[in-house]
């Protein structure tokens, strides 16, 4: 039984949501853009009075398992057409750092003999506050995180010197080097 997947998810102002049942979509459409996902047809969804619920047509294993996973991705998907999702990642070295090359675009120095160029899909955006700073933004919550990841992939921290690329809020484990003998 799912605790999670009995909420109800409340529609913010602006956003609409398109329910079809017949070939198990939901879109949700907001000022930042539009979503659409395919859910399992063992779930039945309804809108009423600005919100969504979500309920089992049976009890069987499937319906079980994805009421709450469907409720949680329903409820990015809200959150991400109304106000979006972003991730800071931070790069930390000497002569590291990052430059914008546009909305999508992004050329690191990363201690390599060449400069390291990424390019985000139009639906995410890449911005440096600072020359040490990456912001992605997107209104997809797991485009997000992949491209966040992706991003830190190309030079992940050395947990000697924690020089690379890490998440704003990550917690980095510092290890002590060779000490010697005496």
């Amino acid at each position: 039984m799912s605790r999670i997947g009995n909420k109800a998810i409340a529609l913010p102002a602006g956003v609409t949501v398109d329910v079809d049942s017949d070939n198990g979509f939901i879109t949700v459409t907001g000022k930042l853009g539009s979503l659409k996902h395919v859910y399992s047809k063992s779930l039945d969804i309804k809108v009423q009075d600005n919100e969504i619920f979500i309920t089992r047509k049976d009890e069987t294993k499937e319906s079980n398992m994805m009421h709450g996973t469907i409720r949680a991705l329903v409820s990015d998907m809200v959150k991400g057409v109304s106000e979006g999702f972003s991730k800071t990642l931070v790069i930390n070295g000497v002569g590291y750092g990052v430059t914008a090359n546009g909305e999508h675009q992004i050329s690191m120095k990363l201690g390599f003999s060449h400069p390291v160029v990424y390019k985000a899909d139009d639906d995410i955006k890449l911005s440096c506050p600072s020359p040490t700073e990456i912001k992605v933004f997107g209104i997809s919550k797991s485009k997000v995180g992949q491209v966040a990841a992706d991003i830190r992939s190309k030079k992940p921290v050395e947990p000697y010197h924690s020089h690379g690329i890490h998440y704003s809020d990550e917690i980095l484990v510092h290890k002590e080097g060779k000490t010697g003998k005496k």
